[in-house]
């Protein structure tokens, strides 16, 4: 579904990224784990072509990125606040999301009663600006829109920050079940071990931009990356 071939960033001579190959197959649940600047957001905005890269190329769908956007119609993400439109209601989101998409209004009033508990009342029908959302609302609004449409990739930056507890865990069972009941290739990053293990059925783990490790998740996989990154 995904391939990452010799692929690098620099900036000013300075290189923030670079990766041999990485083949992230359909369907796969795909965690990136790394401490800050060890290139996990460079690496899923070269996926989504917000930056060019120096070296190599990324192809989606077997479409290369950087050179065509036909791999946009099925692919979504949330990055972070900036892909929001703050003078916006959510449900104004939602529509304008769903419209770029081909998705009925009707249609995306049926998927958001389906994220009534994700919501937990706090989203809909409160008559707020996303600019005046927490930063955790703000979150679950970027999140369910990228699920809008029923998306082949969908790409999420710590999902699980500035999340209660709750939401966490019910953001846990819709990862999965995206997986496993359609077949969606999700690729998220997180500062949160435990969360993306729990998730993640593939693990890589960045250290200045480099990979160092790449492992399918086991039982063990939580004990050895807290021992990674205990050294």
């Amino acid at each position: 579904m995904i391939s990452i071939s010799n692929i690098s960033k620099s900036y000013n001579s300075v290189e923030v990224l670079n990766v041999e190959n990485i083949e992230i197959p359909k369907g796969q649940n795909f965690g990136l784990v790394g401490n800050n600047g060890a290139g996990k957001t460079t690496l899923f905005s070269l996926l989504l072509d917000l930056i060019k890269p120096t070296t190599g190329e990324i192809t989606s769908g077997e479409i290369v990125v950087s050179k065509s956007e036909d791999w946009k119609p099925f692919t979504s993400a949330f990055i972070d606040e900036s892909f929001l439109i703050g003078y916006l209601t959510p449900e104004e989101y939602f529509y304008f999301i769903g419209e770029l998409r081909g998705v009925s209004k009707p249609d995306v009033d049926e998927m958001l009663a389906e994220f009534e508990d994700f919501f937990h009342g706090e989203i809909l029908s409160q008559k707020k600006y996303l600019r005046d959302l927490s930063k955790g609302n703000q979150k679950k609004v970027g999140i369910v829109a990228a699920l809008i449409g029923t998306p082949e990739v969908i790409i999420l930056d710590e999902p699980f920050a500035n999340l209660d507890p709750t939401t966490q865990i019910r953001l846990k069972k819709i990862i999965s079940d995206l997986t496993q009941q359609k077949q969606t290739t999700v690729l998220i990053s997180s500062h949160d071990l435990m969360h993306v293990t729990d998730v993640c059925k593939r693990i890589v783990v960045l250290e200045k931009g480099k990979v160092v490790k790449d492992i399918a998740t086991t039982q063990e996989t939580l004990k050895e990356l807290e021992e990674y990154f205990s050294q």
